[in-house]
């Protein structure tokens, strides 16, 4: 069953998952017309091949590792670290460790 996304002004929670990280599947917590915001959970030795996002994006790492390549660097993200992209930016990533990690996309103008 599909994760329903927050309703505006309802509280939600990132926390680490911890054990269950192994077996929770991503999910979006707020689609909105100029802001997306999901969690991205990823099982060690998983990957995303190379893509981009219409928008600016950040990406933070609530848990575990993982390896982000953007912009011909490759950088060793843990607990805490966070990065920005701008719209267009290629990028992939793959997990050392079951991970998770919130990611905001700023969606473009119509």
């Amino acid at each position: 069953m599909a994760q329903p996304h927050l309703t505006p002004g309802q509280l939600g929670s990132v926390a680490p998952l911890g054990a269950a990280a192994a077996s929770t599947p991503s999910f979006a917590l707020v689609k909105g017309r100029q802001l997306e915001v999901m969690r991205l959970v990823l099982s060690a030795g998983k990957a995303l091949p190379a893509h981009s996002a219409p928008g600016e994006i950040t990406v933070q790492c609530l848990e575990g590792r993982v390896q982000f390549e953007a912009a011909g660097q490759t950088h060793a993200m843990q607990a805490g670290d966070f990065l920005w992209l701008p719209a267009g930016e290629p990028h992939a990533l793959r997990a050392e460790a079951d991970a998770s990690l919130l990611v905001t996309v700023s969606l473009p103008q119509p």
